[in-house]
């Protein structure tokens, strides 16, 4: 077995909630997995503040823009399997987790034209896993503390 390629990833997210819906988007075909739904958020660029990034993040995947952004928890995965481009990964994925206030009423839509999200919606807390599916680790993980990221 070829010895797998080493690679570390920090990213900011926002959690987005109103209570009875959360905020996901869907990882186009040129990101990784494909067609997976995550929460809104990305790379950390590097020199970047992760303050900024969730904020940056958030407007280029929802055209919405962050109110309020308050770090609440940190999640990571690691990974040594098939990966990126069909290469042998070991992967650590760690992944900084907002709660996020958005302006209330405001429609969401992909702003970034051929990036790594092709879609958002809201979705209703209950088809989560079901209605969107498959859905990343990390969106499992924000559901169940979802209580954490109360914005108000």
């Amino acid at each position: 077995m070829p010895r797998p390629t080493r690679t570390q990833r920090l990213g900011a997210y926002a959690v987005v909630s109103d209570g009875h819906r959360i905020l996901l988007t869907r990882i186009s075909p040129v990101g990784y997995p494909a067609g997976w739904w995550g929460l809104p958020g990305g790379g950390v660029d590097h020199g970047e503040s992760p303050h900024l990034a969730v904020r940056r993040e958030l407007y280029e995947e929802t055209g919405l823009k962050a109110r309020s952004a308050r770090l609440v928890d940190v999640h990571d995965i690691h990974l040594v399997e098939v990966g990126r481009g069909d290469m042998y990964e070991d992967y650590h994925g760690v992944h900084l987790l907002y709660a996020v206030d958005v302006e209330p009423g405001t429609d969401p839509h992909v702003v970034e034209v051929g990036g790594t999200t092709d879609e958002v919606r809201w979705v209703d807390l209950s088809d989560v896993g079901s209605a969107v599916q498959p859905v990343l680790p990390v969106v499992e993980h924000a559901v169940e503390h979802l209580a954490e990221f109360a914005t108000s």
